[in-house]
Formats: C-alpha cells, structure tokens, sequence
C-alpha cells in the first residue's frame, strides 16, 4: 500500500476514536461549537510544569492560554494543584498520527485495560475551539465523539496535524522540553498505542511564569 494512502487511513482511524466521527458528531460540532478567529494566544502568567517520573524523559514546560480556552485552562490548572495528574501516564503514543496523550486518572490503577476511559469527578467543559493551528508542540485538550466532552485528558502534538485544526480545544504550547517530548513517543514496543512499560509523569505544577 502506498505510504502516503496508508498515513491518511491511520489518521482517519485517529479521528474516529478521538473525534466526532460520525455525520451526526460533525453537524452537533458546527452547529453548537463557536470558533474563536483572529485571537493571538496570549500566555498566562503562569505555566504548567511536567516532570517525569523516569529521569530519561526529563521535563517538559507548558505556557497556558487563558485568553483562548479559560474554561479548560482553569480546569487544567485546578487539577494540577489537587495533584490529579501525579502519578498517571501518557497511555497513548503514536508517531505517525504524531501526539503523545495522558492525563487519565484511570491509569492510575494498574489495569491497562482502562486506560483512555477516565475523567476527573468534574462535570465535561465546553467546546472552546478556536482557529490557532495545530503545530508541534500544541497542548489539546482530548474529547469523545461529544464535541463538549472535555474534561481532564490532554495531548501534545509531534508535529503539524492540519485534520485536528478547529476540532479539538487548543490551551496551550510547549515551550520547553519538546526534545523530551520526542523521547516520550519513541518509547517502543508498543501494544497498539499504549507503551508496554508505563510512562509515568510524577508530577504536574503550576508555577509562576519567569
């Protein structure tokens, strides 16, 4: 199969289990999701930290955007401070469709099985797409087919991925540590897209921004 045509049926194979993927989905999103359009993200003055559990993968640094999604942002961050995301992992990793994915407090638990399938015991945010570009290094905030489904999960992206552009909320960027974040998804054996052996983020903090 020619590599291109292979890429682009993986990426829709993505979008069906993260996105909205059925013609219903779509129309639900276009007619209940406002795109915010024009809006230059503008930095918090505070940023998220990730340091990892194993010290190879090292630390990664977020700045947030309030300005863009402040209602994932505020979530984000609260969650953070009530150390949700200490000890969970990043349980989807996947290079061609390039983004690394945590944040479930399900992985957690030491079933494999589950991971993907948590949320936080908050209620799902709102949509808060906005027509800033998926590039490398974008923070978003992940979702089921229900466009007004996110909650705690969220994912980094590897590279420019044009076909998430106005589907997923966008609150934030790496702005340092992107190196590691390639370490993290060239973890290998990989059982379909969750790595083998746990990739573990010991801690994220929201500090101030320096």
């Amino acid at each position: 199969m020619n590599k291109k045509l292979l890429i682009l049926l993986l990426s829709f194979t993505f979008l069906f289990s993260l996105s909205c993927s059925n013609e219903k989905g779509e129309k639900k999103a276009t007619a209940t999701s406002e795109i915010k359009k024009g809006i230059k993200p503008v930095a918090d003055d505070e940023i998220a930290v990730i340091e990892m559990q194993q010290p190879a993968y090292g630390t990664i640094k977020l700045e947030l955007y309030s300005n863009i999604a402040p209602k994932m942002v505020a979530r984000f961050k609260e969650l953070a401070r009530e150390g949700i995301y200490n000890g969970t992992t990043f349980h989807r990793i996947d290079q061609n469709l390039g983004i690394i994915q945590g944040g479930d407090p399900f992985s957690k638990d030491g079933n494999p099985q589950n991971d993907g399938q948590g949320n936080s015991d908050k209620p799902n945010l709102p949509a808060e797409f906005s027509d800033i570009q998926y590039d490398t290094g974008i923070l978003g905030a992940a979702r089921t087919q229900e466009p007004n489904s996110a909650n705690a999960q969220f994912f980094i992206t590897l590279k420019r991925q044009q076909a998430f552009d106005t589907r997923y909320t966008i609150f934030g960027k790496v702005i340092e540590g992107m190196s590691n974040v390639q370490t993290i998804s060239g973890v290998q054996p990989l059982e379909r897209e969750r790595p083998l052996e746990n990739v573990v983020i010991k801690s994220i903090t929201i500090q101030p921004k320096q």
